[in-house]
């Protein structure tokens, strides 16, 4: 339980970071926040200690290759933040990020 509480601190502690950032002048700063490998750090430990150094290697392989659908989400934002309203912008991102997720996972499971 103790384990569950830090995690959900951490969580809280980057929301409250991205939200300074977004208020000052070096705004964009808010965007690097959230890539900082929090989660990532407890699930390869979490990982590494149930599976074993082979399996944190393919996790961290698949990491590598989750990048491409945070990149599609980035640069659908980019492209679409002047041409559509927020959230229609953000909900058109998030499907790219879903779509290119899901045939990332259908690819790795195939390949």
């Amino acid at each position: 339980m103790l384990s569950l509480f830090l995690k959900s601190l951490l969580g809280a502690a980057a929301v409250l970071i991205i939200a300074a950032f977004s208020k000052s002048k070096v705004f964009y700063i808010a965007g690097l926040v959230p890539l900082f490998p929090t989660f990532a750090l407890i699930a390869h430990v979490i990982v590494a200690q149930e599976k074993g150094a082979e399996a944190l290697r393919q996790t961290a392989l698949f990491g590598i290759w989750s990048l491409i659908p945070y990149f599609i989400y980035l640069l659908l934002v980019y492209v679409l933040a002047e041409r559509l309203p927020l959230w229609s912008c953000l909900g058109v991102a998030g499907l790219g990020w879903v779509a290119a997720a899901a045939v990332l996972i259908y690819a790795w499971q195939h390949i």
